[in-house]
């Protein structure tokens, strides 16, 4: 049985670095994954940031954020091994209901493009491909 729930730091720190690690290239890291920078994000919207496990292993999670106005998927990631079973839906399906509950109307994500079984779980939960540039600028 697989359980949801809102991510500890004193407890899945670790764990979710080492899951995102493994993900495969549908998860990039960035120096925002950092665990100060990931306390750092705790700090606006911890309710968003979530846990799937089975027993007390964590077999997945998504980060997502509110700034008030849109909502935001950062990472989701389920283990290679547990892939398939509904729990990326899971996860998204609550992240939505938390989006939802404080007020979002749109959400957002990211993805590279040649994360080809990426797009196709999305689309298959209601997501639309969006013709936008996606620019960026390091300021550290």
């Amino acid at each position: 049985m697989t359980t949801i729930r809102s991510f500890d730091p004193n407890v899945d720190l670790q764990a979710v670095l080492d899951l995102w690690r493994t993900a495969g290239t549908g998860v990039q890291l960035s120096p925002s994954d950092r665990p100060e920078e990931i306390h750092k994000k705790l700090q606006r919207d911890p309710d968003l940031f979530l846990i799937a496990e089975q027993g007390s292993r964590i077999v997945g999670s998504v980060l997502g954020g509110f700034d008030g106005r849109r909502g935001m998927v950062y990472h989701l990631a389920v283990d290679q091994s547990s892939r398939r079973r509904g729990i990326g839906r899971a996860l998204m399906a609550e992240l939505e209901s938390r989006l939802r509950a404080k007020g979002c109307l749109k959400y957002y994500l990211l993805i590279t493009h040649d994360n080809a079984e990426g797009m196709d779980f999305y689309r298959q939960l209601g997501w639309e491909r969006m013709d936008l540039h996606v620019m960026g600028k390091v300021i550290e």
